[in-house]
Order: C-alpha cells, then structure tokens, then sequence
C-alpha cells in the first residue's frame, strides 16, 4: 500500500509539472513571437531561444555602444567643430574644435546649460530655432565676438569669421557644423596687400617703360615702328591691369565712401556708353536694342554705373557672333526686401538691406547677347579675380581685322562690376538666356528714382 501510495504521489507530481511545462512553454511561444526576424520557426527548445535572443540584443547594444564611440571619436578629431542641442536649446554635446572656437573648455558633458548661456551668439541661436522651424539644413556666416566676465580677457580674444551648417535632428534636436573662415581671410587680406604693394610698385616703371616707347616711336620709320606700337600696347595692357587691380582692392576694402550719388537717366546713360562702343560694335556688325521705361532714374554714382555698363556691354561685343544683336530689357519690379551680392559669389559677400534701405521698387536690368554663353562650370566664377572662362568664349580675329592678338582682358572686369553694384546696394547675376544662347548677365538695383510707363524701343 505505501508503495501504492507513492507511485501514486509521483504521478500527480510528474503530471503537474507537465501541465506546468506547456503552460510555460504557451507563454514563452507569445513572448518570442515578435522577438523573432525569421519566417521560418528554429527548431530549439524554447528557453535556449530566448537566451539566443537576449544574446543577440545584448550584442546589438555593444555594437551600437562602440559604433556611438568611434563615431563621437572622429568628430572629436575632425577639423570641423560640431554640437549639438536638445528641443530646449540645452547643449547635449560638443568636439573638442567648437570648444576651443566657442571658447567652452570649462563645460562639461554632465552639464546641463542653455547654450546662449555658454555662448552669447545671437546669430547662432537664431539659426537654430531656424533649422527647428523650417526642418531643413541652412548654412550662415557671422563674425563671432567671444566674451568673457573680465574685461581684460575679452581684449585678448580676437573675432572669427564662422561659417555654420545646420541639420535638423529626430526629436526637436540640432546639430550644427563649425567651420573657422579666419584663417583664410586672413590669408585673403595678406595676400591683397601684397599684390596691391607691388601694383603700386609696378606703376612707376611702366610710365617709364611707355614713355620710353612713344620716344622711340617718334624716331622710327615703318615697318620698324610697328613693333614699338606692339610693346606700347602690351605696355598700356599691363597699365591697365595694375589700375584695375588697386581699384578692385580700393572698393573691397571701403565701398561706400568713393560713391558720389546723383539722379542718373539709365536709357540715356546706356546710349552714351553704346555711341563710345559702337565702332568695335561696328567691325562685328552688331547692334543693340533696347526695351523699356523711355525715362527711368536711379540714384546712382553716374561714373561708377557707366563703368558697370562699358565692361558689361564690351564683353557682349567681345563675344557675340556676327551679324548679331546685343539686347537690353529694363523693367520695374514691386518688392518688400531685397538682399544684395550674387547668387554665385560667396555669403560673406552678400549684405542684407536695413529696414530704411529698403525700396519697393527695384530697377531690373537685362543685359543678352547672342555669343557662345557661359559654361556650365564657369558660372560660380565668372565674377572671381583673373578668373578666365571656357576657351571657346575667346575668339581669334578675323582675317580681314587688323588685330594681332586674340581678344583677351584682364580678368578683373566683372569682379569690378560686380563690387560697384554691392556698393550701390544692388546684386547681379549671370547665367545663360534660354532663346539667344548667349550669356545674360542680370542687375537689381534699389535706389529708383521714377517710375514712368514701360514702352519698347530698338
């Protein structure tokens, strides 16, 4: 009986612990069931699968760990500077290249700070919430003033020109690129003083090399004298280019004080320089046609804006074909604001109208001929310094032209046009015209004077 009794017992035992077993088991299948990336069921006792699986998370969290190093690694090394905010502008983290051009080596990663309280930027600020709003990348450049509690520190620290890519994050974070623009400015500026000492070095002995010339001209006969009318132009060139190379840096560096504004009639400015250019116009047999307001003013440096149009419009005869015409379209446009520069030159180039500059007319102008156009790969350098384009836009002389050289310049006419219209708060722009083919350079200029009925006239 007692072994009766036992067998018994054990049996209600075994019984019990099965029942427990497939209830277990029921419990881990639905447990496992999203846990599992296969389509096909793995033939394993359940309890080892799920070891496997917590396994494998473990494993992906190691990964992720050592990847989110090596990652905070190379930014930590990179020469860009690189941090970060939370949705409430909270500085989460930032490499050891924002650190030293924020001067924020006294924050620590545990800390917790608003970062306009670590850096007072208003411009980098700004562009965060900007990059919140708007959800996507933005790209700025200021002068960044670091401050310091002592007075005397704050001497000691010099501005820097930064330049700050932005990218939205998940949840209201952003994460913003630094890039330090000093050092090249810097070299920018010593490299101008340096070509501006010896341009004003250089026009001393090229008077006197051109004076030498026009002597030796008076006391040579033909054929012999043709070579010195060569050496004299080569010489007037290299005058030329000296010139324009200190003008250049002249209104690079102060702009605003050589302009000397009055009330400047466009149609009859644009006549007056055409009737200058027209016997080189002539020898192409090109002409020009104009379309628009009969009588516009701008308030304008009259001097400045005929130099705009003489490089302009001798670039159109330069290149255009033959036999064809160099159009000019001035129209009236209605605006609120207006940013000044170039859509293909540098932001730091570019100067945002105050509240009182701004006009709600701008004075358009179009400026078409029917040459070759830009290159495509041209076009973000046509205004640059000694920048020379595609070949194809130089052409060689006619065979009937008395001309010994190829039409060349000194690459310095646009970069020239380019700094009078910024200095009269304007913008210009190239870019290739759709119908003609040729090159269509395009002026925005705010200070209008009038305003009469558009009418066409060729």
């Amino acid at each position: 009986m007692f072994l009766l009794g036992f067998l018994l017992g054990l049996a209600v035992g075994l019984g019990f612990w099965l029942w427990q077993q497939v209830q277990l088991n029921g419990y881990l299948e639905r447990v496992l069931q999203p846990l599992s990336s296969h389509s096909y069921k793995i033939a394993l006792p359940l309890l080892p699968r799920l070891r496997q699986e917590m396994s494998m998370v473990k494993q992906q969290q190691q990964d992720l760990h050592l990847s989110l190093q090596t990652y905070k690694e190379l930014l930590d090394s990179a020469p860009l500077g690189y941090l970060q905010v939370d949705e409430e502008n909270q500085l989460l983290w930032c490499n050891q290249q924002a650190r030293e051009m924020l001067h924020l080596q006294r924050w620590q990663p545990e800390q917790v700070r608003l970062l306009l309280e670590l850096v007072r930027s208003y411009e980098l600020d700004q562009l965060i919430e900007q990059t919140r709003d708007w959800q996507k990348p933005l790209v700025r450049e200021w002068i960044f003033h670091p401050s310091r509690d002592n007075a005397k520190a704050m001497l000691e620290l010099k501005p820097l020109a930064l330049e700050a890519t932005s990218l939205p994050l998940p949840a209201g974070q952003v994460g913003v690129f630094l890039e330090n623009r000093q050092p090249l400015l810097d070299m920018n500026q010593e490299r101008d003083r340096s070509f501006s000492d010896l341009a004003h070095e250089l026009r001393t002995p090229l008077t006197s090399i051109r004076l030498v010339a026009e002597t030796l001209q008076n006391r040579l006969d033909p054929p012999l004298d043709r070579w010195v009318k060569r050496l004299m132009q080569e010489v007037d060139r290299l005058i030329n280019l000296v010139q324009s190379w200190l003008e250049l840096t002249q209104m690079e560096t102060n702009s605003t004080m050589q302009l000397h504004p009055e009330a400047v009639e466009v149609r009859s400015l644009i006549a007056s320089v055409w009737e200058t250019l027209e016997p080189l116009a002539q020898h192409q047999h090109l002409n020009i046609s104009y379309s628009g307001p009969e009588s516009i003013c701008i308030q304008a440096d009259k001097s400045r804006i005929y130099q705009v149009f003489v490089n302009l419009l001798d670039n159109c005869i330069k290149y255009s074909l033959p036999h064809t015409s160099i159009h000019i379209e001035v129209n009236l446009i209605s605006v609120s604001g207006f940013v000044t520069g170039d859509s293909y030159g540098s932001p730091s180039a570019r100067h945002t109208l105050r509240e009182g500059d701004r006009q709600s007319q701008l004075l358009e102008i179009n400026i078409i001929d029917s040459g070759l156009g830009f290159a495509p790969i041209d076009l973000p350098h046509v205004f640059e310094r000694f920048y020379r384009g595609d070949k194809a836009r130089h052409h060689e002389p006619r065979s009937d032209s008395s001309q010994t050289t190829a039409i060349t310049g000194s690459g310095l006419g646009l970069s020239i046009v380019r700094q009078i219209i910024i200095a009269h708060k304007g913008a210009i722009k190239a870019m290739n015209h759709p119908e003609t083919g040729g090159a269509w350079i395009q002026i925005h200029l705010p200070e209008v004077i009038a305003n009469p009925l558009s009418e066409d006239y060729s």
